[in-house]
């Protein structure tokens, strides 16, 4: 999402008392469709913040009537999600890094060298902003509807998706979805039956082909009388007599074995079945939705899937869209997984620093979906209250080495190496200087802003 789409119907309260700066910034939205509030201390910041909702604060550290982070703190308890950018001198750096463990999104240091990396923290914190308040937004439309599934996501091929599900939910047609594993075909499952009538009327049942041997796949599916072989104490109804008026999903359908789409093929030509040790036809009105994480058509040409069972259930195709491919979700994904996991797990984990932003949507995703969301509770179960850093992410480091990828994650890998060496590189700089960070520039060869910048990113104070 470009910087001009972030600020379109943004607000943002500039709060300082420096012309010149109150200046730059105005001048720097002035092309932007975004509406800017100016306030020249804090007093007059409480006043307009108390009648209107800003998307993003960005003020000074030092005001004429109090400290921006004083300021900060009584905003944050009225809003906790607040997005805020702090201005500071040199001098005051200790205390803005400390305000970034507290839940400041970032700091910039006075003068502004670069205003490319301005603009850029400031979309970044509207890009957070405007994830928080999708999921918000999604949170009342999930009360309304009686928490029915939501595919989330703001990204081109998402919003597709989205409209697509709307469109095909109403209209009781078979329903393929095919998609690599992780990328939400479940859920784009769910929400098909959640926005459909058969929500209203019937059950939602869902079998994993893959995860059942052939036996008893087939026992499942069709139910079976008592006696009809060992073990079968009494007579079970299966899954397509507990669909009628609702929806069966066969998830991983391309696993289904042949004998077994020969029978499903049959009861989707005559609409009846019997239970296994039994000859009585029985019928059943369920809505047939499948998934797979192969492409069935290829499984037609290798003879592993019937052909007429393939047109009969491809009647319309959704395709969830693997999420490196569609990396402008990573971002609400993200707050929505650690809204729910804190809510779960009674923390208050977050919000994510700019660095854990920038490593969530620039790792490659080899696991989708299902993968960024166990990394955001893995870092929730084991992380306290307080802002989340890069370096609360190195499970994502695992993750590689588990999955023993190939040559992009290898070099991955070795960025890791390089941020472990910068981090232990610094501090002991730091250590050297004796804290004095003039003396550390002249002894590194950093120009003391640069250095700034690198002690800011791993939370050197």
């Amino acid at each position: 999402m470009s910087t001009n789409d972030l600020l379109k119907h943004s607000r943002i309260l500039i709060v300082d008392d420096d012309h010149y700066v109150r200046t730059l910034l105005q001048e720097l939205f002035s092309d932007g469709p975004v509406e800017v509030t100016v306030a020249e201390d804090a007093a007059t910041a409480r006043g307009y913040f108390e009648h209107e909702d800003f998307n993003l604060i960005i003020m000074d550290q030092r005001l004429p009537d109090g400290n921006g982070l004083d300021l900060l703190r009584e905003i944050r308890q009225i809003q906790p999600q607040q997005m805020a950018i702090l201005i500071t001198g040199y001098a005051d750096v200790r205390d803005a890094l400390r305000a970034v463990r507290e839940g400041l999104f970032d700091y910039l240091t006075k003068p502004f060298e670069n205003l490319e990396e301005l603009e850029a923290v400031i979309a970044k914190a509207l890009e957070l902003d405007r994830a928080y308040r999708e999921i918000n937004d999604l949170k009342q439309t999930l009360d309304s509807r009686s928490s029915q599934p939501i595919y989330i996501g703001q990204s081109p091929s998402t919003i597709a998706l989205q409209k697509q599900i709307s469109q095909v939910a109403a209209l009781d047609v078979t329903v393929l979805i095919e998609g690599d594993s992780g990328t939400g075909k479940e859920l784009v499952a769910k929400s098909l039956h959640a926005q459909s009538p058969r929500n209203e009327s019937g059950r939602f049942m869902e079998i994993n082909c893959g995860a059942l041997s052939e036996q008893l796949l087939e026992s499942t599916l069709f139910g079976y009388e008592k006696g009809a072989f060992t073990g079968a104490v009494k007579m079970t109804r299966g899954y397509l007599e507990e669909a009628d008026g609702g929806t069966l999903f066969l998830d991983e359908i391309a696993d289904m074995s042949t004998k077994l789409q020969s029978s499903l093929l049959r009861v989707l030509q005559e609409h009846t079945f019997s239970r296994i040790g039994s000859t009585e036809l029985r019928s059943s009105d369920f809505r047939l939705i499948c998934a797979t994480n192969k492409r069935l058509s290829d499984e037609v040409r290798a003879g592993r899937f019937r052909e007429d069972l393939f047109y009969r259930i491809n009647v319309v195709s959704l395709e969830p869209m693997p999420l490196r491919e569609r990396r402008e979700d990573i971002v609400p994904l993200t707050v929505h997984f650690l809204e729910h996991f804190n809510a779960k797990f009674a923390k208050r984990a977050g919000p994510l620093t700019p660095e854990a932003l920038y490593v969530l949507e620039n790792f490659s995703w080899p696991g989708n979906v299902r993968q960024l969301q166990h990394a955001i509770e893995r870092v929730v179960a084991l992380h306290g209250d307080g802002p989340i850093s890069a370096a609360d992410l190195a499970c994502l480091a695992e993750d590689i080495a588990d999955a023993g990828e190939g040559t992009e994650d290898a070099l991955l890998s070795y960025q890791k190496a390089r941020e472990n060496f910068e981090r232990d590189y610094l501090e002991r700089l730091m250590e050297q200087a004796k804290g004095n960070v003039s003396e550390a520039a002249r002894l590194s060869g950093i120009p003391r802003q640069n250095l700034y910048v690198r002690m800011k990113r791993w939370g050197e104070s």
